[in-house]
């Protein structure tokens, strides 16, 4: 009976965080036309995750293209 009330109570007193709706004031900035795409107007982490990806796509590329050129030549024989 005593756990009951108290669980009772903490779930029901429990203080609510109140988020205020920012959606407006971001639409207002990715809307913009600044001449930035899209992709690059949340700063400078939006940048570097840009480059990153772009940098790891490029050298999966040179890897892939590295491998398919040494397994399509042929072996030497010892």
């Amino acid at each position: 009976q005593a756990l009951r009330q108290i669980s009772r109570r903490t779930i029901s007193t429990a203080s609510r965080r109140q988020f205020e709706n920012r959606v407006p004031e971001n639409q207002k900035h990715f809307q913009e036309d600044n001449g930035l795409p899209v992709h690059l107007k949340g700063g400078t982490k939006d940048a570097l995750l840009y480059r990153t990806t772009a940098g790891l796509s490029v050298c999966g590329t040179i890897c892939t293209l590295y491998y398919l050129l040494v397994s399509s030549l042929p072996k030497n024989p010892n």
